[in-house]
């Protein structure tokens, strides 16, 4: 029995095997491997997941930038109807195989620099990068293309607090 990967879209690239100063990786995902990302995600389905990628530097430090672009069903949080759209997702992740704790001090401030993401055994994962960054594109609470939340609206205050106000001001 081997391992299952820790990403249901893994495509490891081993960074020695890169070009010197640049190279263009694709990853596209299988049928199987979007319906599973659609499972893990909790949407109703996902299509046509690419991620486009350019790496830049060394062996040591590299620099990934691209797109994450799918199409996704997700199920309105007002109407609760499926809907579908598109997901686009910029891409800039640094990765580094020197640890954190050596990487040069930079400023305490607040807008430092997040720390480079690991190189681990010489490889990085632009599978999961690309489900990573899907992710991230996903709006939390989806809402169908023209359809505007309406509060409830009642006559007279009720709930729970509206009881204390109407004591507070005399009314009851």
């Amino acid at each position: 029995m081997s391992p299952r990967p820790a990403s249901p879209l893994s495509r490891p690239v081993d960074v020695g095997r890169l070009p010197r100063g640049r190279a263009e990786v694709t990853v596209e995902a299988t049928p199987e491997e979007c319906a599973t990302l659609a499972a893990d995600f909790g949407i109703p389905a996902l299509r046509d997941l690419v991620g486009r990628f350019v790496l830049s530097g060394t062996t040591t430090r590299l620099t990934v930038t691209g797109t994450v672009e799918a199409r996704v069903t997700q199920v309105c949080t007002v109407t609760l109807e499926p809907f579908e759209s598109s997901v686009r997702e910029p891409v800039e992740v640094v990765y580094s195989d020197v640890p954190p704790s050596e990487e040069p001090e930079e400023d305490a401030a607040e807008n430092a620099p997040e720390p480079p993401d690991p190189i681990v055994n010489g490889r990085i994962d632009l599978g999961a990068l690309t489900a990573e960054f899907l992710a991230l594109g996903l709006d939390p609470y989806p809402r169908k293309p023209g359809v505007a939340f309406e509060p409830v609206a009642s006559g007279e205050e009720s709930g729970a607090f509206a009881a204390l106000g109407r004591l507070r001001n005399g009314q009851d």
